[in-house]
């Protein structure tokens, strides 16, 4: 889809984030502290990404998960604000999610830290 649909779509700051690569705020977003039961999806394009069952409370004020849902993320190398990272975006649409650290819970050890606005919820 072109970014003319998603500035369709999608409100002012959402369009930043998923087109941009911007960053909410930290302990801002409406999924920080969201634990119902159901299925995190993509804001673009609904593929499903994350369970509830992988989200946990890292305490960083990003929604956390310790896994994703059938590979449905791409990783990229991220070498901006000289930093090293690897960004994490939707495999379907591209969309920006947010990034992927190696300080996470078992059994992954991964922390998938990402934009509440990047997301929808589906609950069961």
């Amino acid at each position: 889809m072109t970014d003319e649909y998603y500035k369709n779509k999608l409100s002012e700051a959402a369009f930043k984030i998923c087109r941009l690569a911007a960053t909410e705020q930290p302990f801002t977003g409406k999924y920080n502290n969201h634990f119902d039961t159901g299925i995190y999806l993509c804001a673009c394009c609904n593929a499903p990404l994350f369970t509830s069952e992988s989200k946990f409370d890292s305490g960083c004020g990003w929604p956390s998960f310790f896994d994703s849902i059938n590979n449905n993320i791409a990783y990229i190398e991220d070498l901006s604000h000289a930093m090293v990272r690897v960004e994490i975006q939707c495999q379907q649409c591209g969309s920006h999610l947010g990034h992927v650290f190696d300080d996470g819970p078992k059994p992954s050890g991964k922390r998938y830290c990402v934009n509440s606005l990047s997301l929808t919820f589906q609950a069961k």
